[in-house]
């Protein structure tokens, strides 16, 4: 992306020292990233953000790597270059491969590589994604396959990550 739209907020400019330390604790290296840096122009924003996000990211039962298949694919949709930087490392390490991160990248996804929950958990992300609405098919379909538990969180993680990557594509981060 180009030039970031608002002036993102600087080490040493003025915030809340617990929300900087619950910032940097969900970071590698405890280092902000800009995404962090501009939440942090409004306080109320930086601390619901941080702790939503938080909890999709490490207390959902749905399984991490699915949960960042859901991202990348949603980043993609988006054309949400910054979310994919972040996310493919983190698909890469909780178990997703070169080749289905490079396949979800497609407009149309070829099914053949991915298994039945990750081609379930696509179909819900497109759907979600490109037309809000999703089939109730696709939902029965990824209750079958996961609970009503990891449904709602699947549903839940398309939905933050589609907050995310509308707040990152409309700020230029």
């Amino acid at each position: 992306m180009s030039e970031v739209r608002v002036t993102p907020w600087k080490d040493g400019d003025e915030a809340p020292e617990d929300l900087l330390d619950a910032m940097r604790a969900r970071r590698p290296n405890g280092e902000l990233i800009g995404i962090d840096r501009v939440l942090l122009k409004s306080f109320p924003l930086a601390t619901g953000w941080n702790e939503l996000l938080r909890r999709v990211r490490a207390d959902f039962s749905l399984e991490l790597e699915y949960r960042e298949l859901i991202m990348l694919r949603v980043a993609v949709l988006n054309e949400a270059a910054f979310e994919w930087g972040v996310h493919y490392p983190a698909y890469l390490a909780a178990g997703g491969t070169e080749q289905k991160a490079a396949a979800v990248k497609s407009v149309e996804v070829s099914r053949g590589l991915f298994n039945e929950q990750e081609e379930a958990l696509i179909q819900l992300a497109d759907q979600s994604t490109k037309r809000v609405a999703v089939d109730a098919a696709v939902v029965e379909k990824v209750k079958r396959l996961f609970g009503e538990v990891k449904a709602v969180e699947a549903v839940a993680t398309v939905a933050a990550y589609n907050m995310v990557s509308r707040f990152l594509v409309a700020l230029s981060i």
